[in-house]
């Protein structure tokens, strides 16, 4: 399948483009506008790959788009695509509206009119909102917490929509907090990984108690090769690891891992509209033969490894337009803050 695949410098798209090439004779086209997050370092390694071109680009650009679409045949689309921090959301909600709903109207169209066989669009199990007992299934009713989970599910019903309006052959899959290598270092691992080896002062929201599922991307990436593959049309997929934390409970096995001491860890004041717990029923993707393959701490202890012999990756991010970012969302609730056993 040729594959246009938007957000590919990313996080999860940059692993999911080196799945699909490793594993399959697709040919892939990564569009990503390189914001803040997307980092071609995360590609450097495709670099005159046969089966790999990159354009950067915005989603929302719907000429850019079509021509791809043509020029290269596109048979399949996936949606990486998107603005994801919940924080920065509530900064600047109008940039998520724009890219998460907008820009998947536009990839939506672009993809409908050229007769595309496969649009998958990746989302979140955000877009279910707080959880407080059991467990959400892809028929419950959306209730999103924040702007970056209400666009997200904006983009979802956008595009089921196009399957009810047009058949046109949507998927969609809902993955729960995902980790692992080349994860932007806003993010709760990754932020508290490279903060502990600084010896900085790691930002524990309220009481530490909100609970999460967290999924290695590798498994991520593998669930939804395979509702690429093998998923119903008009249908969306829970794609979770069955790794229930507290983020307390998170955080004090990074500082362990690290050798770090507790004294580190600071709660500060919560963020409005904080999900208490997130946690989804993955039964119909297990369905299609998936199944999350990873342990939590096994998969920790790798991602922690990866950051440690990969300093010169996040210590260039973090020294730019993260710092200022950093010091505006945390100075003032680390100087606020209690200290832990206090």
């Amino acid at each position: 399948m040729n594959i246009l695949l938007t957000g590919g410098a990313g996080f999860i798209g940059s692993h999911l483009v080196h799945r699909l090439l490793s594993r399959s004779e697709h040919h892939i086209v990564t569009l990503d506008a390189l914001r803040y997050s997307g980092n071609l370092a995360n590609l450097g390694d495709l670099d005159g790959h046969g089966r790999h071109a990159f354009v950067r680009g915005d989603i929302c650009d719907q000429p850019l788009v079509e021509a791809l679409i043509r020029e290269h045949r596109i048979e399949g689309i996936i949606n990486c695509a998107a603005e994801t921090h919940v924080d920065r959301s509530l900064l600047d909600p109008a940039s998520f509206v724009r890219t998460n709903v907008v820009g998947t109207g536009v990839l939506l169209e672009a993809g409908r009119r050229a007769g595309v066989r496969r649009f998958l669009q990746v989302s979140t199990d955000e877009v279910y909102g707080s959880v407080e007992t059991g467990m959400s299934n892809e028929g419950d009713l959306l209730a999103p917490r924040s702007p970056y989970s209400a666009s997200k599910a904006g983009g979802d019903v956008l595009a089921l929509s196009y399957w009810a309006t047009y058949r046109f052959p949507v998927v969609v899959t809902r993955g729960t907090n995902t980790y692992g290598p080349n994860q932007y270092p806003e993010k709760f691992i990754p932020l508290f990984v490279t903060n502990a080896i600084d010896d900085q002062l790691l930002p524990l929201y309220g009481d530490g108690r909100q609970c999460r599922d967290w999924l290695a991307v590798e498994d991520h990436c593998a669930g939804i090769e395979q509702v690429l593959l093998h998923g119903e049309a008009g249908t969306v997929y829970n794609v979770g690891g069955g790794n229930e934390r507290e983020n307390l409970t998170v955080a004090e096995q990074i500082l362990a891992c690290l050798g770090k001491s507790k004294d580190l860890l600071r709660f500060v004041t919560d963020r409005p509209g904080h999900d208490r717990r997130c946690a989804v029923d993955c039964s119909r993707l297990r369905g299609l033969g998936w199944s999350p393959q990873i342990p939590f701490e096994e998969g920790l202890r790798a991602t922690l490894r990866w950051y440690q012999e990969h300093e010169s990756w996040w210590r260039r991010i973090k020294s730019g337009e993260f710092r200022q970012y950093y010091e505006e969302q945390y100075r003032r609730r680390l100087e606020e803050g209690t200290a832990c056993g206090s």
